[in-house]
């Protein structure tokens, strides 16, 4: 393999993070309602695949020694922001700057912050439910699992309900998926009206101390090293925590309720024990893996436990919805055992880069999922429809479901 002399160039070859791929694997992956045996295959036969500058690791050692290594940030050295012209703060960032940041915002979606916020998410789970459950069928996608997370993180930033579809807008610029195939455009004008609506909030409640409960106007009053926090680091704060609260609970979301319409029989058993709920969760988690993957760029040569060896200047593409399927360390990965414990699965994504919403994401899953089976137990993916998973984030798009 040849060492990346231009990080640029390694972009296009990220089908986990771009969504888009025109290699047949890759669409395997991407379109496919059921990928597990086939990312179970591949890992069995080929661990550690050579690729153009760098590898695809596949099995769950390999992926947590790469991704806990300080030798391999997440961001290659001189790789551009797709994202605009700001740093997407924590997940751009590596090393001190990243560990500085991880440790001003990790406290503020701690288990014990997000616990409260469990009857929110309930009664919005409810609010818009009521908006489809007499018709008999939705499409839940874009009728539940996009909107509760969505609306939720509004809230918990400050900002208005009324701003919800410009903020939806904005995610399905920057996120390809079959719903739409953003261009380049589209993309820097999404980025540019995201800036234009957080810089002005940021320069209203500044002029006015308008420091309000939420996390925009926390962020306003922390210090970071002693200082206040930037209205550049705002922004790059507040976009990445958008990305994140718009997609990635939404699509877990319609994955698992793809899954629960396809097997009636385990649903009922957790709906008549919702104890299980929480395994549940984490089991489809690990069988979904919403999030296919992260990468690590390796600026010294790396040893792998699996006696491969990731050179210095390459790139890997850590595949996590391999690794949640690897037979050392899950007994019977094909089978999806909803009492599943432990379950050390890494759809949260491994090491430096784990998730920092994961304690919200898990309360969302929890009461959501919860509350929708109280509303609708039973429930089925119309005859004869196929579904397509495809995006930034796998996710059934559209998810039309139909109940008695």
């Amino acid at each position: 393999m040849a060492e990346i002399s231009d990080p640029t160039t390694f972009i296009g070859s990220r089908p986990f993070l771009s969504g888009v791929d025109d290699d047949d694997g890759a669409r395997r992956i991407l379109n496919s309602e059921t990928p597990q045996e086939y990312l179970h295959a591949k890992l069995v036969s080929d661990p550690l695949e050579t690729i153009p500058h760098g590898l695809i690791v596949r099995r769950m050692d390999d992926a947590r020694v790469i991704t806990k290594s300080r030798e391999a940030p997440q961001t290659p050295p001189g790789m551009p922001n797709m994202m605009g012209p700001r740093v997407l703060i924590p997940i751009a960032l590596d090393g001190a700057d990243h560990t500085m940041w991880r440790k001003v915002l990790d406290p503020v979606f701690s288990p014990k912050k997000m616990a409260p916020l469990e009857a929110a998410v309930r009664r919005r789970a409810d609010e818009l439910i009521e908006t489809f459950i007499d018709r008999g069928s939705a499409d839940v996608y874009d009728e539940w699992c996009e909107l509760l997370p969505s609306s939720v993180f509004l809230d918990l930033m400050g900002i208005p309900q009324s701003e919800l579809a410009p903020f939806l807008r904005f995610k399905s610029n920057v996120l390809p998926s079959s719903k739409h195939m953003p261009t380049f455009e589209e993309m820097m004008k999404a980025n540019e009206e995201c800036d234009d609506w957080f810089g002005t909030e940021f320069d209203r409640r500044r002029a006015t101390g308008d420091a309000a409960d939420d996390l925009i106007g926390w962020l306003l009053e922390v210090e970071v090293d002693g200082r206040p926090i930037t209205r550049d680091e705002l922004l790059g704060i507040c976009k990445m925590l958008m990305i994140a609260g718009l997609d990635t609970v939404g699509g877990s979301m319609a994955c698992m309720l793809a899954w629960f319409a396809r097997h009636p029989e385990q649903r009922d058993r957790v709906v008549s024990h919702p104890e299980l709920w929480s395994n549940a969760i984490e089991e489809l988690l690990r069988w979904e893996s919403p999030v296919q993957g992260q990468g690590g760029f390796a600026t010294a040569d790396i040893q792998l436990p699996s006696g491969g060896m990731l050179p210095k200047g390459t790139m890997a593409m850590v595949y996590i919805s391999a690794a949640n399927l690897d037979p050392e360390v899950f007994d019977d990965p094909l089978a999806v055992r909803l009492d599943r414990h432990p379950n050390p699965h890494i759809a949260f994504a491994s090491g430096f880069h784990r998730c920092l919403g994961t304690h919200l994401a898990r309360m969302e899953l929890r009461a959501g999922l919860d509350q929708f089976h109280k509303r609708i137990p039973t429930y089925r993916i119309p005859e004869g429809v196929e579904l397509t998973y495809w995006g930034a984030v796998r996710a059934p798009r559209p998810l039309p479901i139909e109940w008695p």
